[in-house]
């Protein structure tokens, strides 16, 4: 069976779409600064597509079935808008939104971080205490142990 002509129009359209959005269009080719720093870009793409065609009817004998009247077109648009930088340097890795609307979500993802920080210092203090605790314990325990003496009385004088 022979390619309907509406389809040589959509397989163009979808080929010329595909080139322009790719995997880099989305996350973007890092960038290292001078200090060791790297950027990486971040996009969200959005595109639409629409195609249509019909089919004349015969009006002179020289249109057949086989080769039949066909009118139609296709179309398509692509939106590319950078949202973020991921910015990655001295230890850290940080999101930062180009747009002005900060979201509870955006805050939790900066703070995610500092607070892992935190918890780790309160833990680490916290194992440190109980072990002075211990070893105080044990320190008092063999002090003891060391000034108790035991006398003996003998009985038979």
């Amino acid at each position: 069976m022979a390619e309907h002509p509406i389809e040589g129009l959509m397989d163009t359209a979808m080929s010329n779409i595909k080139a322009m959005v790719d995997v880099n269009t989305i996350v973007g080719d890092s960038v290292t600064t001078p200090d060791g720093t790297v950027i990486i870009p971040i996009s969200t793409v959005s595109f639409g597509f629409g195609a249509g065609g019909t089919q004349f009817a015969a009006k002179s004998e020289s249109v057949t079935p086989q080769n039949p009247m066909f009118g139609g077109g296709c179309g398509g648009g692509a939106n590319v808008k950078p949202i973020a930088f991921l910015v990655v340097g001295n230890g850290n890795v940080r999101l930062l939104p180009i747009s002005d609307k900060v979201t509870p979500v955006d805050k939790i993802i900066d703070l995610m971080p500092d607070m892992i920080d935190k918890i780790n210092g309160t833990l680490s203090g916290a194992v440190e205490k109980l072990a002075k605790r211990k070893d105080k314990k044990s320190a008092k325990t063999e002090v003891r142990e060391k000034t108790e003496t035991t006398t003996y009385v003998d009985v038979a004088e």
